[in-house]
């Protein structure tokens, strides 16, 4: 079988069975820019998203985008050269003499260095849960799909061996790479094709973590308003949005984050006003989970968290959180209010 390298596509195929509408994919190029990530051909269409994994869960977006499979790598558009005329009727200025070098300071001798991180553990894969046929191994840069338990899990076969990257892909100054080898490309195209670092077993299903090794911690919890809404950013890095669990009910949220390293953040805030959760919503990011909570009214909340301190006072909508929260930038207020700001 050989593997398509139609942009988004990325699946395997027989060319017997290649049909003309067999592969959707993208007709653009990918965007990376301040850690957001999108495709060109879509990004009207599909908002940037933060996290790698997403971003290469981001459906196409026209039916135009429709063809064959294909295993021709697409060749990069040439630079456009940059004209290298001289301007004329310019008089050289005279060379300067170069000034001496300041004299170097004598080295300061090296501190003890600290000792390194404990390696970080990997995922085991649970063997007792069942996979669906065709579903693609979770370790970055591996990309094989499950066959059977007996050809991707059991055995030394071939087929069981993982060839992955066990860190996170780096995008800096258009090179790209993953942090656990040094390896940088230019190309999106030549990025995905960047052969993994470690070998081990596939990871279909993670397993589960004993309670008993489990440590809960506690996540910094952020929010802002705006008269109809309340926004809210818990900081809880690469929470595995598969097993966590964020429940939101009108007068509740409730949080139940698994993160890595066997610990858990679990967490119920009694809310200080009443939200629509029909129309409320969360989504996970690579360092934060994001909620909208949809206010029943339009009166201004004093604190997030209702208690026996919160004064029921008309505040000022505004920044209530720090700048890591999406969008906590601009100073909004309620009518009452810009009628008294204006001069």
């Amino acid at each position: 079988m050989v593997r398509c390298t139609n942009k988004g596509c990325g699946q395997e195929y027989v060319s017997e069975n290649n049909l003309d509408a067999s592969c959707v994919y993208h007709s653009g190029a990918p965007v990376f820019h301040e850690g957001l990530k999108s495709w060109s051909c879509c990004q009207d269409v599909n908002r940037p998203v933060l996290d790698f994994d997403d971003f290469m869960k981001i459906p196409v977006c026209t039916r135009l985008d429709i063809g064959q499979h294909t295993s021709v790598v697409p060749k990069p558009e040439p630079a456009k050269p940059q004209s290298m005329s001289t301007p004329t009727n310019i008089e050289s200025e005279p060379a300067q003499e170069t000034p001496a070098p300041p004299p170097v300071a004598a080295p300061v001798p090296a501190s003890t260095p600290a000792p390194p991180p404990p390696p970080e553990e990997d995922e085991e894969d649970d063997l007792t849960v069942e996979v669906p046929v065709g579903t693609t191994c979770r370790h970055k840069g591996c990309g094989k799909t499950f066959v059977s338990n007996e050809t991707s899990r059991l055995g030394d076969g071939q087929e069981t061996v993982c060839i992955y990257h066990p860190k996170t892909p780096i995008f800096h100054e258009g090179s790209k790479g993953y942090l656990c080898c040094k390896r940088r490309v230019l190309e999106f195209e030549e990025f995905l094709k960047i052969e993994g670092c470690k070998t081990g077993r596939h990871l279909f299903v993670p397993k589960t973590k004993s309670n008993a090794t489990e440590q809960t911690v506690d996540c910094r919890i952020d929010h802002y308003q705006t008269p109809t809404e309340v926004h809210v950013s818990v900081f809880a890095k690469q929470a595995d949005k598969e097993r966590s669990t964020v429940i939101i009910s009108a007068s509740e949220i409730s949080f139940d984050l698994l993160l890595p390293g066997s610990k858990r953040f679990r967490r119920s805030i009694e809310l200080f006003g009443p939200i629509d959760p029909n129309a409320s919503s969360y989504k996970y990011y690579g360092t934060k989970v994001e909620l909208l909570l949809k206010k029943q009214d339009t009166r201004s909340w004093a604190v997030l968290e209702k208690n026996d301190r919160a004064a029921p006072l008309n505040l000022t909508f505004g920044v209530g959180g720090r700048t890591g929260t999406i969008g906590a930038k601009e100073l909004i207020l309620d009518n009452q209010n810009a009628t008294r700001a204006r001069p």
